[in-house]
């Protein structure tokens, strides 16, 4: 069995055979000799440690008992917890670091420790954890940044060299080839995963991945394996995706994604053919949502969304990726077929409803959760929880209904989001929760 790696999380993938990492044509030092050394010395002092602290809720089957309960009352003992990644400098003006935001779930503290060894307090600006991506702010006093590459140009087969601090150690190298691109179905909802076998293992995440011109193309972010360590799959946040995202960080402390307002699918082979359409790649249209951006442009259920602004569109995930990048009220030309005919429309995103459904939009002991609404507004269901939040460490699971928070009835999201809305963010939330055929009460503190 094979696990997916992050710092502090798994996530159980297919079995894969190692690979070794590739030779890379080096480049030379003054005397001829062949070395990535003269490279290394401007990229490596942006490349950063981050320190978190933080506290979780202790979780043992005793601190349910009855017993423990009448004897400590309520209050179920938290435990601290300490964790390790990685970081880039990308603006050395304003002291900007991008790293993971699994890296820095739950920090009560984080620290920013440098290749000279300074240790600095870091300041979230935000995170955004559909796309893995957060964004500190550290004193701006002598620091180097890394040169950021485009990594729309990569090519399979291109030389990547990936730095981070993997178990601990310090500035630690490798290097290796771009396997593929636009990987995805790691489990966020945003995903264009650049896969390389440059050797990546926990504590990495948050890292550089950069080209032999030293440029940043990728933030080092998961691996599969089977033992722990690097078996050559390893994936990075290309750096167009996590530049977009990191802009909208440092100008709302959040994402506002656009949305199109579609519910799809892959064009499968056998789909086009049903369709009598040649090609087997693009995203159908199964359901416009009522009074969304697409509805708007005319866009019909059994058209087929070929590009979005000359962006082909091989699957629904290549969709929702390329309409991630843009920003709510954007206009963008999309081409799509109809009854076997090529057709082009131009649509403003409207809202991300289910964005803004998000936990940071709630409470804060509800940060990492996606919330939609349930069917016959019987309450609203987990749609995507990230592991580690505090609402994971309570218990809450993935396609959970909650019907109930602090016994106020929930049907829908608008419920939920009235009866939170004052809230103290250190307030207790009891929700009442249906999960599969049975039903429970979860406390989160």
């Amino acid at each position: 069995m094979t696990l997916m790696l992050r710092t502090g999380l798994l996530a159980l993938l297919l079995t894969a055979a190692p690979l070794a990492s590739a030779a890379i044509p080096l480049p030379t030092k003054a005397d001829g000799t062949p070395s990535l050394a003269p490279m290394l010395k401007n990229v490596t002092p942006a490349v950063v440690n981050v320190l978190t602290r933080g506290t979780q809720q202790a979780r043992h089957p005793f601190f349910n008992d009855p017993n423990f309960r009448e004897f400590f009352g309520d209050r179920v003992p938290d435990r601290e917890v300490r964790g390790l990644g990685s970081g880039v400098i990308v603006d050395a003006k304003e002291g900007l670091v991008l790293t993971n935001a699994h890296v820095i779930a739950n920090a009560d503290e984080i620290r920013v420790r440098l290749a000279d060894d300074r240790e600095l307090d870091a300041e979230l600006v935000g995170s955004d954890p559909d796309s893995d991506v957060a964004v500190l702010r550290i004193p701006a006093e002598n620091l180097s940044a890394v040169q950021i590459g485009d990594s729309e140009q990569l090519e399979v087969g291109d030389f990547v060299v990936a730095i981070g601090n993997p178990f601990g150690l310090r500035q630690t190298v490798t290097s290796g080839i771009v396997s593929a691109l636009g990987r995805s179905g790691l489990g966020n909802r945003y995903e264009n995963f650049i896969q390389t076998d440059a050797s990546i293992n926990r504590g990495n995440s948050g890292g550089a991945l950069v080209d032999l011109a030293g440029k940043l193309v990728g933030i080092n972010t998961a691996i599969i394996s089977t033992s722990g360590g690097s078996v050559g799959i390893g994936f990075a946040i290309p750096m167009q995706l996590a530049l977009s995202v990191m802009e909208q960080l440092v100008e709302h402390g959040s994402v506002k994604r656009g949305m199109l307002g579609v519910i799809g699918q892959d064009l499968t082979p056998e789909l086009a053919e049903a369709f009598g359409l040649e090609a087997g790649r693009g995203a159908v249209v199964a359901e416009v949502l009522e009074d969304s951006a697409a509805e708007a442009a005319g866009l019909q259920p059994g058209d087929v969304i070929i590009s979005v602004e000359k962006r082909d569109i091989r699957n629904f995930d290549a969709l929702r990726n390329a309409i991630g990048l843009h920003r709510e009220g954007d206009t963008l030309k999309l081409r799509y077929l109809r009854n076997g005919k090529e057709r082009s429309t131009k649509v403003k995103l409207g809202a991300d409803q289910r964005n803004a459904n998000g936990g940071s939009g709630l409470h804060t002991k509800l940060e990492g959760v996606r919330f939609e609404n349930a069917d016959d507004d019987e309450g609203v269901e987990v749609a995507q929880i990230q592991p580690g939040s505090v609402a994971a460490e309570a218990g809450l699971r993935r396609g959970d209904i909650i019907d109930a928070v602090n016994r106020k009835e929930v049907r829908n999201l608008s419920d939920l989001r009235n009866h939170l809305r004052n809230e103290e963010d250190d307030a207790r939330l009891l929700l009442r929760v249906r999960r599969g055929e049975g039903a429970l009460f979860l406390l989160i503190r």
